[in-house]
């Protein structure tokens, strides 16, 4: 299982040895630290849930310090968590597994699980459009600008069906609200990967904004 977690820093373009540019999204991929491990034998499945983001301490609840083990053992409580060397981290996210066992509790990941030619599938939340009509949100192409129709340039038209059926069907293409929403990038390629820098250059475009979380993972239907 290849996966890991970061945030997106932008788009550029890399040049190969033939002088051909490769449009990329730069992501801040990690570190991320193992955080639970996941059995058949005490969960019913097995994964691993990975963590990064770090950030102050008190800016966390006590159910998230609990569980990272980062409240301290006293009297009242000798059983707590303990902490494994995890800090505090922002994200908290799951990834199915067959293979738990071979994780231990704060293991660091990081981009070096990642080749260059890989193929991965990211997973972030478009830009938010706020409300928008038909046109923007579907591509219609509105409504004849002659015929004395002056205010239905960009309306959607009719939108019912016979007097048989007497309603609109569940689905129907109609204005609302636009982005704002997960959506998986698939079969991406890997161009480039900086150790040092914790940086993962992918072929492409990524749902979201700067700065916006996205989860990378191996590619599904590659």
């Amino acid at each position: 299982m290849k996966s890991i977690l970061g945030v997106k820093v932008g788009m550029t373009q890399v040049f190969d040895e033939h002088g051909v540019a490769t449009p990329v999204t730069v992501i801040q991929a990690g570190p991320c630290y193992v955080t639970q491990i996941k059995t058949e034998k005490t969960d019913g499945y097995a994964a691993v849930q990975l963590g990064f983001g770090e950030v102050k301490e008190k800016s966390l609840t006590q159910g998230r310090k609990g569980h990272l083990g980062l409240i301290k053992k006293d009297e009242k409580h000798p059983q707590r968590k303990k902490n494994h060397g995890i800090p505090a981290l922002r994200y908290l996210r799951e990834f199915r597994t067959q293979k738990s066992e071979e994780y231990q509790l704060g293991q660091k990941l990081t981009v070096t699980q990642f080749e260059v030619g890989d193929r991965i599938d990211i997973v972030g939340k478009t830009k938010g459009r706020g409300f928008a009509g038909v046109v923007k949100r579907y591509g219609f192409g509105g409504g004849i600008k002659t015929h004395g129709q002056s205010d239905r340039h960009r309306a959607p038209g009719s939108i019912g069906a016979t007097s048989g059926t007497a309603h609109v069907f569940k689905g129907k293409k109609m204005p609302g609200r636009m982005g704002n929403a997960r959506f998986t990038a698939q079969n991406l390629e890997v161009v480039k990967v900086d150790e040092d820098r914790n940086l993962i250059a992918v072929k492409g475009s990524v749902p979201g904004t700067k700065g916006g979380f996205v989860i990378i993972r191996d590619a599904a239907k590659s």
